[in-house]
Formats: structure tokens, C-alpha cells, sequence
């Protein structure tokens, strides 16, 4: 984990050269000509062959080159060897990636340059973490034809930092790492523990790094305390993830020194929407509020505004905000806390759309049609004064259930709701004729008790405002992308391929077991998936499809090369509407407000070049995020369970594997194991094809989609585990094996 805070680069760099964002003082060769004169040379040069190569003889320059050179090293571009001389890294052999770590001590190398991992043995992950930039030399292809990689040099340590619980063996203490991809413990001199007691959860600081022969040696720097204290999930995920969750006092004295108004000059020159009633519609516990929408009727369709907070008009640039901001990507949603990608000033204050208050905005004006086309789309700077904040379901309640003291509460708006979800209705249509992929997976919230303990694990349903928003939103979204499209202008797109062939292959596989099918990967569309869920929706097993349906899917990215979005099925899509908390949205802006105001391709703030490396971090950060919300969540459910130990329950088969069964409890969405060992007196062998166990003896068979009884068994904290074991077992099954072991067959 990286240091919280910290932050390269100096301040301001006269030339552009490709994603380098360090900027200087000094004109300096860029990194494109370091390649070309190494290129050139066609061998290895010392560090003053290279300097006269490129001609730089000034101390300055030659001071400013070397921290180039560095970077590029770091980045993987080039590579110095033992004598000292720069070389090209492909030119010797070499890979450069990051390696991704796995918790059987083994790893891979995802190359710079794309391409397949590279596997890395155990042997050759001993002086390297997870995280870590390396360059590997391709060693040989295992019987499984993949690379195996021989490690040369660590370009870059990029873990200072590491979460995880404290123990002491024999007087020796050691963290444990919480990211199970850290195969390593941290072992921690006495001197690095003081005040610590085992099985507290810490942050130690990395002194040594990890050798062929030693293990990486630490100090700790922050005590989160007992590992059952309400919250830790929260402070173990962030940490565990390298969230930044510090503010650098920079970014800060930035963000307050806009104020809390909206001063007068930013209100000039943009369309004034304040008597237009804009709502806002979120959850209940929502406190930054990027959206606003209003509707009616327009000739044959209807005039839908869609106003979005105008992030853009107080993060510049490249200050101290907007470098913080991108390091985060994201805004990261915990069940009890937030780490906002802008602060709180600005996310919950000034860009907020608070009802009341004046707001910049960036507007999507669309005129839809009856049949649910957009005909027509503008974009403007606005400026807005939200008429009502409003909660999903408040706004179900007037339109779905007539609750008469609502509509009567919000009458002044309660028009313009009708039209939304009227539009609502034909744009849903619209989906389904283009055949999007429209998923309701169930989802589960946390309630606390007055001590922060899991009180209870509840449904959280979506109803139609939160369908009136989504469609509106992707309406939006479409347009945006269209007007950059059109406009030429460096921009991320928010693209989804389609399935991979082996993942297809194993869902179709999957399919074949419960009767079910799709068409060749070759003729596949998004209409199939969608008329495969419509297909499967009312059956008790619906969930547990539409669940592998999604895994096969391949994560939606972002990138400046437009290929569509395979599950809504769309021609071009961009993110728009969530500025306040997503980076990709900020750019965006950025990029609709260079056209509105004249600006041309060639002298907007980003080039392609850089737009592709954006678009390789915020897709990073962006699962990042859900890697640490996701462990907090299952932190959260351990937790839930453990004083549920011996206590019984229904859940369905998810997961078929050699060494028994993944189940869940549905109403709950926890997951858990019930391993084959107490299935019974049987020995059960796994059917890939048909997703099954099935016993040897008695014939018993376990498959996907069936409903067991089980026991909880035990609560793993700090595996984030739950183990069952069948509540009822056949007595035909204990008597048949009881004592006796029967011959394979």
C-alpha cells in the first residue's frame, strides 16, 4: 500500500510527451526521443553516450533527464543493466508488468505492452509482492501452454504499506496480511511492535524488502485495534486496497477556496434554468446529489432535461483537486462510510444539487419521441436551483402506490413526475426492442445496532423511480457520447465486449444442464442473453442463472476506442451523470465544455495517448473499489453469522467443485461451503459436464440450483469464510458407508 498523501511531479512541463505527467522547469528530450536514440544506437549506451545522443550537455537539463529516465525505468520503457547502460527492454528479451499475486504463494505478470500473463512459480515470487513492477524473462511454456516467466530485475516497489493481523510465534512477531495476494508474512523486530498485543489488526510500514532467502521485514505505524471493533472492516478494506483516504492539505485549501455559494461571475453566460422545477431523486441516505431531471410533454413525445452537477467548473485542470481526484477515481461506498472523491465541500456542498440553492450545471436537453428514440439533443452550461430532493421511494409511492399525503406534499412537481414515468415507459420499451441485457440481481443493505454490530441483513429492492432515473441517465450517457463522437474530441468511452469464447463455451455448458441454450459465439447477440433471462424469469432457480449469466459477461472498461456497449446493447455510450464521484464523468465534461466553447481536437487538455493511459487507471480504480467494498461486505456477513454457529438453514447450490459445494442463503446473499467431508458416508466424485457430485455407493446426487438444509458449521474472520454441513444426512447413506470404503470406479 502506497503512502497516503504522497505525490510526485514538479510544475510545469513545456511540451507534451505522451501519458508523463511529471512536469519541469527545463525543455527536456521526451521519452518518445530517449526511445528513438536507443533505438538508433541499435546497443546498450552509457548514461553519457546517451546524453550526447540526444545532445543535452547542460547540468540542468542533464539533472532533469535523469529523473526522466528513472520514470521510464519505473514504467518499464527501458531498463538499466548491471554495467549501468540503458537498453530497450523488448530488445533484450524482457516483459515488463505488474504482478498479481495469488494466496498459494504463486503469481502473474499482466505485460505493459497487453497480451497474456505471464505465470510466475512460487520460487520466482519470493523477492517480489503483489503490485510490484518487474521485468521477466519468458523461462519455457508449461503443459498447459502458458508462459512462464524467470524474474531479472524489480522495476518498482509499489506496496510501502500492509493491513493485517499481529501474531507472535516463539517470541517472533509477524503480520499476517489481510490481501491474501500478499503470500508473505511481515515479520516485525520487537522494536516494530511496541504496544501491540496478538491479534490486533496493523499497519505495518515495509523497512526490507522481501529476498530470495528472507522475508520482507516491517514496523507498525498505526494500531486499528481489536479485530471485532465495529468499523474495522471499513479501516482493513481501505487500507488492505490502497484507497487514498488522506487528503493532501493542497487539495483541500483548493476546494475551500471556493467558498459555499456560487459567486455571481460563474452565473454569467449560461442558460438559466432556476424557474424549471429539477428534482433530484436518490437514495435516503444519498448526500452528494449529481443529478437532476424534469419532463413534459413536447408534440409527439416529450422534452426531457437532464442537469448534471458542473464539476468541471471548480476542479481545473492539473491543480492539487484535480490530481487527487484522479488518483482516486472513484467515490468508495461503504456500508457505513464514504471516501469521496472530491471533498465533502464540494461533494456534498457546493456541486451538489441541494434543493434551493443555486447550481452550475452541464445540461443534456433531449427532445424523445413516442416510439423512445432521442430525435434531438443539445448540451449547455446551466444554471439551476433544485426544486425538491427527493427519495425513490417517495417517488414510487406517488406513482406506483397514489400515496394521496405525498402527491399532496409534492404537487408542484407531481406533474412532472407523471411525464417521467411515462417516458420511462416507452424508453424501456426501446431497451427491450434493441435487446439490452436487463439484469435484478437481489441485493442485501447492512442495519447496525446502537453499538455498530450487524443488527440485520435486509432485501434492498429497486422499484420504478429507480427505473426512471436509470434510463434517463442512459439516455444521457448515449448522447454525451454522441456529441464527442461527432465533435472529434478525445473523450472515455464506457465500452462492454462481447463474452469471451471460453467463458461462453462454459456458460453454454453451464445452460445445457437446466435445458437451456445459446447460439455460437460467432452469431451471439445481446437480444439472446436478454431473451435467455426473460426465459428463465419465475423459475426458483432464475437467480442463481442470471448470476452465471452475468459472471460469463466480460467487466465493462473505459477507453478512448470506441466498441460499443455489448449489454445495453449501444453503438457508443460514455459516463455523464456522476461527476461528483467518478473521474471518467469529470473528463467527460471537460470535453463537452472544450466544444461548447469553440475549442478544436488538437488543443484540447488531452490527446489520445493520454486518454488511453485514464482510461487503463480509472478501470483499475474503479475495481479496486469493488474489491474493497466487497471485502468489507463479507467481512460484514461473517460477522452477521458468527453467533449463528450451530443454527440451520435453507440455501440453494451454487457452485459445484471437487471438494464439495458453494451455497447460499438467498435472503440474505451469503455465501458459504459445505465441503464434500460432510456430505455423508460417501466418497462423491464431481460431473463437470452436468455440474454435479455424485456418490459412488448410494447414487446420492448434489447439483446446481438445488435446495439444502444446512448447519453453520464455522466463521472465519479473517478468511472472510462460512462453512456448512448437511443438517440432514440420509440414514441410507451413514449405514451404506459407515466403516467401509467401496473400489472406485
Amino acid at each position: 500500500m502506497k503512502h497516503q498523501g504522497r505525490r510526485g511531479g514538479t510544475s510545469v512541463k513545456p511540451r507534451r510527451s505522451g501519458s508523463d505527467e511529471t512536469r519541469y522547469r527545463v525543455a527536456i528530450p521526451s521519452r518518445e526521443e530517449v526511445l528513438a536514440a536507443l533505438e538508433s544506437a541499435g546497443r546498450p549506451l552509457e548514461p553519457k553516450a546517451l546524453f550526447a545522443a540526444l545532445g543535452v550537455d547542460d547540468p540542468e537539463v542533464r539533472s532533469a533527464l535523469g529523473n526522466r529516465l528513472r520514470a521510464m525505468i519505473r514504467d518499464g520503457q527501458i531498463i538499466a543493466n548491471r554495467r549501468g547502460h540503458y537498453c530497450l527492454v523488448g530488445h533484450i528479451g524482457l516483459v515488463a508488468g505488474i504482478v498479481t499475486g495469488h494466496r498459494d504463494g504463486y503469481g502473474f505478470v499482466t505485460p505493459d505492452a497487453g497480451g497474456d500473463d505471464i505465470y510466475l512459480p512460487p520460487r520466482e515470487m519470493r523477492e517480489v509482492m503483489h503490485g510490484d513492477k518487474v521485468a521477466v524473462r519468458i523461462a519455457r511454456t508449461d503443459e498447459r501452454g502458458r508462459a512462464e516467466g524467470k524474474l531479472v530485475e524489480v522495476l518498482a516497489r509499489n506496496t510501502s504499506e500492509i493491513v493485517g493481523r499481529y501474531v507472535r510465534e516463539s517470541g517472533v512477531g509477524f503480520v499476517i496480511p489481510d490481501n491474501r495476494r500478499f503470500a508473505q508474512s511481515v515479520a516485525v523486530p520487537p522494536a516494530g511492535a511496541k504496544g501491540v498485543k496478538p491479534g490486533d489488526i496493523v499497519v505495518v510500514e515495509l523497512i526490507e524488502p522481501p529476498s530470495r532467502d528472507t522475508q520482507p521485514i516491517g514496523r507498525v505505524i498505526e494500531n486499528l485495534g481489536e479485530g471485532g471493533a465495529p468499523g474495522v472492516e471499513t479501516e482493513i478494506a481501505m487500507r488492505a486496497h490502497d484507497l487514498p483516504f488522506r487528503w493532501p492539505a493542497e487539495a483541500l485549501a483548493e476546494a475551500e477556496g471556493w467558498g459555499d455559494r456560487v459567486r455571481p461571475a460563474a452565473k454569467r453566460g449560461r442558460e438559466d434554468l432556476r424557474d424549471t422545477p429539477l428534482v433530484t431523486i436518490d437514495g435516503a441516505d444519498a448526500k452528494d446529489f449529481d443529478d437532476a431531471v424534469w419532463c413534459e410533454p413536447d408534440g409527439k413525445g416529450w422534452r426531457v432535461i437532464v442537469a448534471i452537477a458542473d464539476v468541471s467548473a471548480y476542479v481545473p485542470v492539473g491543480g492539487p483537486l484535480d490530481a487527487e481526484a484522479r488518483e482516486r477515481g472513484t467515490s468508495v461506498y461503504f456500508p457505513r462510510k464514504v471516501i469521496p472523491m472530491l471533498p465533502e465541500n464540494l461533494s456534498n456542498g457546493l456541486c451538489s444539487l441541494n434543493p434551493g440553492v443555486d447550481r452550475l450545471c452541464m445540461v443534456c436537453d433531449m427532445r424523445v419521441g413516442s416510439g423512445g428514440k432521442v430525435q434531438d439533443a443539445r448540451f449547455y452550461e446551466g444554471l439551476m436551483r433544485s426544486a425538491a430532493r427527493l427519495t425513490y421511494d417517495e417517488v414510487a409511492g406517488m406513482l406506483v402506490e397514489g400515496d394521496p399525503a405525498l402527491r399532496r406534499r409534492y404537487a408542484k412537481v407531481l406533474p412532472h413526475l407523471e411525464h417521467l414515468h411515462a417516458v420511462w415507459r416507452v424508453l424501456a420499451r426501446a431497451r427491450a426492442r434493441r435487446g439490452a441485457v436487463d439484469f435484478d440481481l437481489p441485493e442485501v443493505s447492512m442495519v447496525f445496532d446502537p453499538k455498530g454490530h450487524v443488527a440485520r441483513v435486509e432485501p434492498r429492492h429497486r422499484n420504478d423511480a429507480h427505473r426512471i432515473i436509470e434510463e434517463c441517465m442512459i439516455a444521457a450517457n448515449v448522447e454525451a457520447a454522441r456529441f464527442l463522437e461527432k465533435q472529434k474530441i478525445p473523450t472515455l468511452y464506457r465500452v462492454h465486449a462481447p463474452p469471451e469464447e471460453d467463458r461462453l463455451g462454459a456458460l453454454k455448458e453451464f445452460l445445457s444442464a437446466f435445458g437451456l441454450s445459446l447460439p455460437t459465439r460467432e452469431r451471439l447477440e445481446p437480444k439472446h442473453f436478454s431473451a435467455l433471462v426473460a426465459e428463465v424469469a419465475g423459475r426458483p432457480d432464475a437467480d442463481l442463472i442470471e448470476t452465471v449469466i452475468l459472471r460469463s459477461m466480460r467487466q465493462a472498461v473505459y477507453q478512448p476506442e470506441n466498441i460499443g456497449h455489448f449489454g445495453l446493447a449501444l453503438e457508443r455510450y460514455a459516463h455523464f451523470t456522476s461527476p461528483i464521484r467518478r473521474y471518467p464523468d469529470l473528463l467527460v465534461h471537460r470535453a463537452i465544455r472544450h466544444a461548447l466553447r469553440g475549442g478544436q481536437p488538437t488543443d484540447f487538455s488531452y490527446g489520445k495517448p493520454e486518454m488511453e493511459g485514464l482510461g487503463k487507471h480509472c478501470s483499475a480504480t474503479e475495481r479496486r473499489a469493488d474489491e474493497a467494498t466487497r471485502d468489507a461486505m463479507d467481512w460484514l456477513k461473517c460477522e452477521f453469522m458468527l453467533d449463528r454457529v450451530g443454527e440451520t438453514f435453507d440455501v440453494v447450490v451454487t457452485g459445484v467443485v471437487d471438494f464439495g459445494l458453494f451455497v447460499q442463503i438467498p435472503e440474505f446473499q451469503i455465501d458459504g461451503l459445505v465441503h464434500i467431508s460432510s456430505l455423508g458416508g460417501d466418497y462423491y466424485q464431481r460431473d463437470p459436464v452436468h455440474h454435479r457430485l455424485v456418490g459412488e455407493h448410494t447414487g446420492r446426487v448434489f447439483r446446481l440450483s438445488d435446495r439444502l438444509h444446512v448447519r453453520l458449521q464455522r466463521v472465519s474472520l479473517e478468511d472472510r469464510k462460512i462453512d456448512f454441513e448437511l443438517a440432514e444426512v440420509p440414514e441410507e447413506v451413514v449405514k451404506g458407508r459407515r466403516g467401509r470404503r467401496t473400489r472406485r470406479k
